[in-house]
């Protein structure tokens, strides 16, 4: 996909080029330009970093019990609805899984709506981007499983109820949680890539009216693919945790 440098990618790499430069150094790795090391889904991703960070600081610093603000109550409304997804999916002890889920659906939210920002774009409609969650996923289910089953314990759970087919469906589970991050990345990055190409489409052609419709319908997709990621890593979190006793 043809990238257009964009006003703070610009930025970034007139100011800040020395930094990525130095770390791709690190690990040998060298870009076409290093004079243009950013490029706009890691300039995106600092944004969504950064609004991030400062609303968890603006939130944190105006905690209240008595008289809870608007931003706070918004908050606690994402993390007892992330909860209780996570109690349902997931099940006993579901509430120490609830931070990973919670960050990964407002992060991808996020970066998701950012495409509706005049000057901007969504970094989940490059597939970096959905395939750096989707690793970090993957990771995360499999490391919390080892955790809570033991190396052993999660590597049974790959072996099927029945030994005497283990030979068999082993492999096809191996191969089956290979493609998980996969799967996760083609279905972000191929939904936001469409929706954006859509609405950048309609508003060239027309833009007045119409394209606030499919900006709608961007909003709409942009939650509910955040969702979507959500509710699946919850899905194989419980897959990799659960006991026989639960």
């Amino acid at each position: 996909m043809h990238e257009t440098e964009l006003w703070f990618t610009a930025f970034l790499n007139n100011h800040v080029a020395a930094l990525p430069n130095a770390i791709y150094g690190l690990v040998g790795y060298h870009t076409e330009d290093p004079l243009k090391p950013w490029s706009n889904y890691m300039a995106m991703e600092l944004i969504i970093i950064a609004l991030l960070m400062a609303v968890a600081v603006i939130v944190r610093a105006s905690l209240s019990v008595d008289k809870p603000g608007k931003l706070q109550l918004v908050f606690e409304n994402i993390w007892e609805f992330v909860g209780t997804q996570a109690e349902e999916i997931i099940g006993h002890g579901a509430k120490k899984y609830v931070s990973y889920c919670a960050m990964v659906f407002l992060f991808v939210v996020s970066s998701n709506l950012l495409g509706i920002v005049p000057t901007f774009e969504s970094p989940t409609m490059y597939y970096y981007v959905p395939a750096g969650l989707a690793i970090a996923t993957f990771l995360y289910y499999n490391g919390q499983g080892i955790r809570e089953q033991g190396l052993w314990g999660h590597v049974k759970h790959f072996m099927g109820p029945i030994w005497l087919l283990a030979w068999f469906i082993g492999p096809l589970e191996l191969l089956s949680h290979c493609i998980r991050p996969v799967s996760l990345t083609i279905r972000l990055f191929a939904n936001m890539l469409a929706g954006e190409q859509v609405t950048v489409g309609f508003l060239n052609m027309v833009p007045w009216v119409v394209p606030v419709i499919f900006m709608g319908l961007h909003v709409f997709v942009s939650f509910v693919q955040a969702f979507i990621f959500m509710m699946l890593t919850m899905v194989y979190v419980g897959q990799v945790v659960a006991h026989e006793d639960h």
